[in-house]
């Protein structure tokens, strides 16, 4: 008799283990979003680069091989699929340095040139397709700082300096300016991820002191504030924490916004996708990047078209681009 109910429970604990195995599989399949691989990267693989978008194109320059700091400048066409090499970057080849646009021109400055942190600052014209020295960067050079352009302000913050930091600086274009403005009230960090909605910038992620970063903000140009959201970490002892089964906590990330929803994407070694939605201040997972994991790599959007390319894993570094879908089911037969 013992033996037959020591049989009896074998045989439940194997039937909730393959259930188990089946529901975790089948969450798996249930998440939403494809990734299409596109034209490699026509340059150098790399990790550690920055990117700006002007109309149809995203221009990628800068980054590390892993040998070479480099100051190569490429554009992507969208509509083609295709890269074109551009004039070299004005300044000395470094890795991650910060970007945005400005005005239908792109800025570049900030980063690590193998010996010193930077903080001189260029201009890069597409129609002339060339570079102008500009006034350098207001604050302390820097690398993994942040760069975005929101509501037509531009700005770069936190980074590392030899220390963390949470200051952020407007730029001006008009006058060839930068000025602090209001302060960031959330923690101190290096290499954390932005990406815009509707005139409005959200920042997440990144580290600090080998600690990962938990907060989340929303920052309004207009006004100048930045306004606390819910936490992105897994603690829900936490007034501002939210769901337990949230893993968004990650450094050296990429991401990008899509049809009013924002994605950050990779870093440090991972490939999952998160979805953020500011209606509700709320996170959806998403299908994970079909190519490697990976950190340092440059996302981006065109035209509501989100991208992901470049970034290295350990010593190997990449050069494959990714479209993502995120309305379409995932595919293994598109790539």
């Amino acid at each position: 008799m013992n033996n037959f109910k020591k049989g009896i429970l074998f045989a439940t604990l194997l039937s909730g283990f393959f259930f188990t195995g089946c529901s975790n599989d089948d969450d798996d399949d249930e998440l939403i979003g494809n990734w299409i691989k596109k034209s490699a990267f026509d340059g150098p693989a790399r990790s550690s680069a920055a990117n700006f978008v002007i109309g149809d194109y995203a221009y990628v320059a800068t980054g590390y091989t892993g040998d070479e700091y480099l100051k190569d400048l490429w554009a992507y066409n969208s509509n083609g699929d295709y890269w074109e090499q551009k004039a070299d970057f004005a300044g000395t080849g470094r890795s991650s340095a910060s970007a945005f646009e400005l005005n239908n021109k792109g800025y570049i400055g900030l980063g690590y040139d193998g010996t010193n942190k930077l903080k001189d600052f260029y201009q890069y014209d597409p129609v002339s397709n060339s570079w102008e020295a500009k006034a350098d960067f207001g604050g302390t050079a820097r690398y993994g700082a942040v760069g975005f352009q929101v509501g037509g302000k531009a700005y770069f913050g936190t980074g590392y300096d030899g220390n963390y930091l949470k200051d952020f600086y407007q730029y001006n274009d008009t006058d060839n300016t930068w000025k602090l403005v209001s302060g960031f009230s959330g923690n101190k960090r290096r290499n954390a991820t932005v990406f815009v909605i509707n005139d409005l910038a959200y920042l997440g992620t990144g580290v600090n002191n080998g600690t990962y970063q938990e907060d989340f903000y929303e920052f309004n140009p207009a006004t100048e504030v930045w306004t606390k959201l819910r936490d992105i970490d897994q603690d829900d002892d936490d007034d501002y924490s939210w769901n337990d089964d949230y893993a968004i906590t990650r450094s050296n990330a990429s991401s990008f916004s899509l049809n009013g929803l924002g994605y950050i994407v990779g870093g440090e070694g991972i490939k999952t996708v998160w979805e953020y939605n500011p209606t509700t201040d709320l996170w959806i997972e998403r299908t994970a990047l079909e190519g490697a994991a990976r950190t340092d790599a440059v996302g981006f959007a065109i035209n509501n078209r989100g991208f992901l390319m470049l970034g290295r894993i350990g010593s190997t570094y990449f050069d494959d681009a990714w479209e993502f879908k995120p309305l379409e089911e995932q595919n293994d037969d598109d790539n």
